[in-house]
């Protein structure tokens, strides 16, 4: 039954359109035509403003009162949501927003990924993005030079990785002059002079980008905090961000050594199964051997992943969901980047994007084990990120916008795509043993990222038996991934 919207629904809907006014980055994610042809701005004040838009509309919702339990539902999320972006506003974590998976760095590029490619003018658009780049990245510089001011910087860790994301997108030419020499229509070229201006656009971005790579090498470097640590106070903020909730963190340690030890027992288990007696590593040298598990290239490892991504819709879909035509289009792709990353992006909201999802694959890796990544598909498609996220966004009958395309917490959708790898288990979609080692390696990678992250971060000291233990499992985690040119903070 479509829903009659009420005050609070009205509410949600106007700071989505705030943020569509607010956010060209967003504006596209969701499929809105509203600036495609700019980016964000990244300064210190625009940031002000956003966060005065913030606090005023949050008086407004505080003083409006629910007509139902979805309103109660819509208010508590957005009201969570929302103050704690107020908090993170306040505490200045804004000024040291740098790292290598999901900061403006990252963001002003992989919009492009989104952006339609369909007309004219869609180029058009896109011509004026690449132009926009450098204004985008001069702003962010202007609100790292002020965590600069306050001796509130990232740690130097961070700056040199992301430095070296900024020199793969700018060797070779680039991103974005292949990004402008690769566009066409309908297979057509583009008119002479359109081709021109993105060529020009491309040029501009490339170099806006270089200068923004001497920045991170030269200045920022330099101010760059030597600890990796952020402390306990900001990992509390940033911990809540990620989880929509407050956990102690303390506690969530202790578990996450647990934790890592009994993934650990599972795949100890799986591997004798394998090889009668082989130790995990054994097992997996096994499993790497085999050339019936391997791929070779990314062409096929795409053409894999889209087979392997549309049998599970189409089965599960028979048996174990409700999954509407809309949702049944989901792309797998290779991504333009190289950083080792694999994620997911949503539908627009008229479905006239699919979902997707995205492999960058590091250069020079050209060998892929099936084994490993069955569980990733499953994690990253259906029944993880695509069948959670696409289903909200089909759900517009009961669901306001903001609730469908803009609530959005880590620790629920991750949370969710974790689950999914187990159920999937529990289904029989990983029976092979192989398929079960790769998923409990993922599993035991997650146990294991929450021991280093919250062990750097808050400076703990762990016991002899949890450096035996701990030290150890992350260690060897750690070494596997990078060895096979996957990313640990893989999402």
């Amino acid at each position: 039954m479509t829903r009659v919207p009420s005050k609070i629904d009205a509410l949600a809907e106007h700071w989505y359109e705030t943020l569509i006014r607010l956010s060209p980055e967003f504006a596209t994610s969701v499929g809105s035509k509203i600036g495609a042809d700019k980016l964000s701005d990244l300064s210190p004040a625009a940031d002000a403003h956003y966060n005065a838009e913030l606090n005023r509309f949050i008086v407004q919702l505080r003083n409006t009162e629910p007509a139902d339990e979805v309103d109660i539902v819509t208010k508590h999320a957005m009201l969570t949501q929302l103050e704690l972006e107020n908090e993170i506003f306040e505490a200045k974590l804004g000024e040291r927003n740098l790292n290598v998976i999901a900061s403006p760095a990252q963001g002003i590029r992989d919009i492009f990924d989104l952006s339609p490619t369909d007309s004219e003018e869609d180029w058009q658009n896109l011509a004026g993005r690449m132009n926009a780049v450098g204004g985008a990245l001069a702003g962010y510089v202007e609100t790292l030079r002020a965590g600069m001011a306050h001796k509130n910087t990232p740690a130097r860790r961070q700056v040199k990785e992301v430095a070296k994301q900024v020199k793969q997108l700018t060797a070779n030419k680039g991103f974005f002059l292949d990004f402008a020499k690769s566009a066409t229509v309908n297979g057509e070229e583009l008119p002479k002079s359109l081709r021109k201006d993105l060529r020009r656009a491309a040029e501009a971005a490339t170099q806006s980008y270089l200068l923004f790579g001497n920045f991170l090498t030269g200045e920022l470097l330099d101010a760059a905090k030597k600890r990796d640590a952020v402390g306990r106070e900001h990992y509390q903020l940033a911990s809540r961000e990620f989880l929509g909730t407050t956990v102690d963190l303390d506690e969530t340690y202790e578990w996450g050594i647990e934790e890592l030890a009994r993934v650990t027992a599972e795949q100890e288990a799986v591997a004798n199964k394998i090889k009668r007696g082989a130790t995990v590593e054994e097992a997996i040298k096994k499993l790497d051997n085999d050339e019936a598990r391997k791929l070779h290239g990314s062409k096929a490892l795409q053409a894999w992943m889209q087979n392997l991504s549309d049998t599970a819709i189409e089965e599960l879909g028979k048996t174990h969901f409700d999954i509407a035509p809309e949702l049944r289009a989901l792309e797998c792709m290779i991504a333009p980047t190289n950083t080792g990353g694999i994620y997911y992006t949503g539908p627009t909201d008229d479905f006239s994007r699919p979902g997707r999802m995205w492999w960058s694959v590091p250069a020079g890796v050209e060998t892929f084990a099936t084994w490993r990544e069955t569980t990733t598909v499953y994690h990253e498609g259906v029944p993880g990120h695509h069948l959670q996220v696409a289903q909200a966004v089909y759900n517009k009958d009961a669901l306001n916008s903001w609730r469908r395309n803009a609530s959005f917490s880590s620790g629920h959708g991750e949370g969710w795509a974790l689950y999914a790898e187990r159920l999937m288990q529990d289904l029989g979609f990983l029976d092979d043993l192989g398929d079960q080692l790769g998923m409990l390696d993922g599993q035991r990678m997650r146990a294991a990222r929450v021991v280093l992250d919250i062990g750097v971060h808050l400076g703990q000291a762990p016991t002899r038996r949890q450096r035996q233990v701990g030290s150890r499992l992350c260690a060897r985690v750690y070494g596997q991934k990078r060895a096979h040119g996957t990313s640990i903070y893989r999402l």
